[in-house]
């Protein structure tokens, strides 16, 4: 079996906050441990189940969160920023399943620092569908006919896993109260649920389909604000619809709509606020 390790930072065990996440903090070099000790849970555990490849993918903010030292030796990892892919570098059609680690509700929705990409997104849509980033980065892995097998993150995440893939298995290792305060396991205890679950989602992997992307998605994203929005909208194909802040762009397949949403979300972030 050959799996594929998407890890982001926000629903890791005992990260709540800004000072967790943001490399300029003061608790990211504790966050960032700690995500890195989940993730070898995870791998650890697939090895262990008869997984001969294993690939991993830094996708939380700069990409280069996880410490490749600390990594199990036999894994690989992409790190570092601007991949055309974003979350989902390096999936394609030769895995056998996706894992999502440390993940998050989409924006607007409850959850431990719940968002979609940016925190200047509050909704996005893939033609009648509200996603955040675990549903786009499910449909991408659903093009290539991968399955995800596995989320894990708060509570809230796991709801948005079962409420996108039917028969997911799903790790909690936090309870959202507030977006930034969770009931959560110790680290240790979350590395032996990582564990468990990791084991019981590869042994249920042929339950689990792929979620198919519709043909020519139309991507639409409602910004926080107007200026996000006018800069969105400059790039090529994209519509700003009258009298909102929505931007949307008709696509002609789920990665190209993936492309968009990226350089969208980039030129959003340009926005002066005062």
């Amino acid at each position: 079996m050959k799996i594929y390790i998407s890890v982001d930072m926000e629903g890791i065990s005992g990260l709540v906050d800004q000072t967790h996440v943001d490399s300029r903090m003061h608790n990211y070099e504790r966050g960032r441990r700690i995500m890195t000790d989940e993730a070898n849970a995870v791998i650890t555990a697939a090895f262990e189940a008869g997984c001969t490849d294993i690939l991993v993918n830094d996708s939380h903010s700069q990409m280069n969160n996880l410490m490749i030292e600390l990594l199990h030796p036999d894994t690989s990892l992409i790190t570092g920023g601007a991949k055309p892919f974003s979350m989902v570098q390096g999936l394609d059609e030769s895995f056998s399943g996706a894992f999502f680690i440390g993940y998050h509700a989409r924006a607007s929705k409850k959850g431990v620092l719940s968002h979609s990409m940016t925190f200047g997104v509050r909704n996005m849509y893939i033609n009648d569908i509200a996603i955040g980033e675990m549903g786009f980065n499910a449909f991408v892995a659903g093009f290539y006919g991968v399955p995800v097998l596995m989320v894990s993150g708060d509570d809230q995440a796991a709801i948005e896993a079962n409420e996108l893939i039917p028969e997911v298995t799903t790790a909690i290792v936090k309870e959202a109260i507030t977006r930034s305060v969770a009931k959560s396991l110790t680290p240790k205890k979350a590395a032996g649920l990582l564990a468990r679950q990791t084991r019981s989602a590869l042994s249920n992997r042929s339950i689990v389909k792929p979620l198919i992307p519709p043909e020519n998605p139309i991507l639409r994203i409602e910004f926080a604000n107007y200026g996000q929005a006018e800069w969105a909208s400059t790039m090529p194909g994209t519509i700003l619809e009258p009298d909102s802040t929505t931007v949307r762009f008709d696509a002609k397949d789920i990665l190209e709509a993936y492309r968009a949403m990226i350089v969208m979300t980039e030129l959003a972030m340009k926005t002066t606020f005062c």
